[in-house]
């Protein structure tokens, strides 16, 4: 399987401002409720009475869409489904994002497109504080243009867990002397051309011949505590994921965690060139 170069972004950006006083976003969400279109609008098309959204790429434009709160923690997913093409390279990305005033944090998941007749490379990356460099590749044990799967987020005052579906594929544990993120967030979601950096070496360049290129979403229900700026209460136990339970991984979920480290890990900026060795478990 190959594909054309191109890029699905989800980030969830953050911002500051004043507290908002709202509650968790619970329930069979329509993507009207939580989500507004933020460019390429001629580009989204809404399915299955909003529960499902395509995002189409062409020569002519991208598109997006971003949450209508703001989150100081909790755990951030969305179902996608990448659409199959015969030739080229992809990227898809969900981020925890900041960039204002000087400051950049980042988690972000990214399909990175391959060259023709190799299998997508999940890749994750990490920044704290401007601090990035901590991509970690991987193969997936599945094809996500097949069907829909689970992409998600846990983040709390403890850890930040990358997850597949159920099983966890990277935590960052909050450590003392490393950076951690400490700022409110937006999701984000926008589907561009990725062809400067899509293709995993070769660089492919977008043959928009065979395009145009489309991804699908589902589950808008966003689990998080609304607001503009960390405080107090988007820490409180309040929350499930805040719960001391989730401050660690359990003995299953370690289990699966390491056999994806050994199995379908390709690279490890653990082990490739670090800034500092405190982060690495």
């Amino acid at each position: 399987m190959s594909f054309r170069s191109w890029a699905i972004h989800i980030l969830i950006v953050a911002l500051f401002g004043t507290l908002i006083l709202l509650g968790n976003t619970k329930g069979d969400a329509s993507f009207d409720e939580n989500y507004n279109v933020n460019w390429g609008n001629d580009h989204v098309l809404s399915l299955n009475q909003g529960r499902e959204v395509r995002l189409l790429l062409d020569q002519y434009s991208g598109a997006g869409f971003i949450s209508k709160s703001f989150f100081g923690s909790g755990f951030y997913k969305m179902k996608i489904k990448l659409l199959a093409n015969d030739s080229g390279g992809l990227v898809t990305s969900f981020y925890l994002y900041l960039n204002e005033n000087g400051v950049h944090d980042e988690l972000d998941f990214e399909f990175l497109g391959n060259r023709p007749g190799k299998p997508i490379v999940l890749q994750t990356n990490v920044f704290t504080n401007g601090v990035g460099g901590r991509e970690q590749r991987y193969f997936l044990w599945f094809d996500p243009t097949t069907d829909f799967h689970y992409y998600s987020i846990l983040w709390n005052h403890y850890q930040i867990v990358f997850f597949v579906d159920d099983i966890p594929i990277r935590v960052f544990k909050k450590t003392q002397g490393v950076g951690y993120l400490n700022n409110t967030m937006q999701v984000v979601v926008s589907l561009w051309d990725g062809s400067d950096w899509a293709t995993d070496g070769g660089r492919v360049k977008a043959d928009f011949n065979n395009g145009p290129f489309e991804a699908y979403f589902q589950d808008f229900n966003i689990n998080g505590c609304v607001s503009s700026k960390i405080n107090v209460h988007c820490l409180a136990q309040d929350y499930w994921w805040n719960l001391k339970r989730y401050w660690i991984l359990n003995s299953k979920q370690q289990r699966a965690y390491e056999h994806v480290k050994e199995t379908y890990m390709i690279y490890d900026y653990c082990k490739n060139g670090l800034p500092t060795n405190l982060e690495c478990h």
